[in-house]
């Protein structure tokens, strides 16, 4: 998983008095938490989250504050319900010998056979739930869908990956190929395909037996 830095100031003065001043002149305050260590304290010019918060991506979040580097993951965003101004992140630390739980994008990879049959592709969940060390996640969840057909799935237990644990439910599906009004069900595809395969058949078998005759 990619890494990005984040520079901030370490907060002296707390309260919804301070954080409100930070507010005024477009600073966001934040909390790192996360070890036997307190809280830590810190605020940055929103400008330093835009990298992180408006994109689809999900990234290791090194936060430099003096000579302090702490890598963490974001835990909890607060928004305000009229501006959409980030108002209060908390980060999570990140330690090499301890797993993380983080929401991954799911991608979608390849072309599905009920797709082009016509079904419908319903994407259910664009994050999953994953935990795994630092070291082991994924940038990305990647999903091939060339196999699926109309009417099949996939969901959390039919995903693998070496080092990761999938922490939604088994039975949620995260993908799948629904029936749409113009859809051709792939069966029916196929039994014609054999119906005219056993049709050229019997009309070569036929005129070999006239020509013997």
């Amino acid at each position: 998983m990619k890494s990005v830095s984040i520079n901030g100031i370490a907060r002296v003065n707390l309260g919804k008095k301070f954080a409100k001043q930070l507010r005024k002149e477009d600073n966001v305050p934040c909390v790192i938490y996360g070890g036997k260590d307190e809280p830590v304290h810190f605020y940055a010019h929103e400008n330093e989250f835009r990298k992180i918060i408006y994109t689809p991506n999900v990234y290791l979040i090194d936060i430099i504050i003096g000579d302090q580097k702490l890598q963490t993951i974001i835990r909890d965003i607060q928004f305000h319900p009229v501006t959409d101004k980030i108002l209060h992140i908390d980060f999570l630390k990140v330690f090499d010998d301890k797993k993380v739980q983080i929401n991954i994008p799911v991608v979608i990879l390849g072309n599905s056979i009920g797709v082009r049959n016509g079904g419908r592709l319903a994407l259910n969940m664009r994050r999953v739930m994953v935990e795994a060390f630092a070291k082991d996640l994924p940038e990305t969840i990647e999903i091939d869908i060339t196999e699926l057909r109309i009417g099949n799935s996939i969901r959390i237990t039919d995903l693998s990956i070496e080092g990761i644990d999938f922490l939604n439910n088994s039975n949620d599906v995260v993908v799948a190929v629904k029936t749409a009004r113009a859809a051709i069900a792939d069966e029916e595809l196929e039994a014609e395909a054999g119906e005219e395969t056993e049709g050229e058949s019997t009309e070569e078998g036929e005129s070999t037996e006239e020509g013997e005759s």
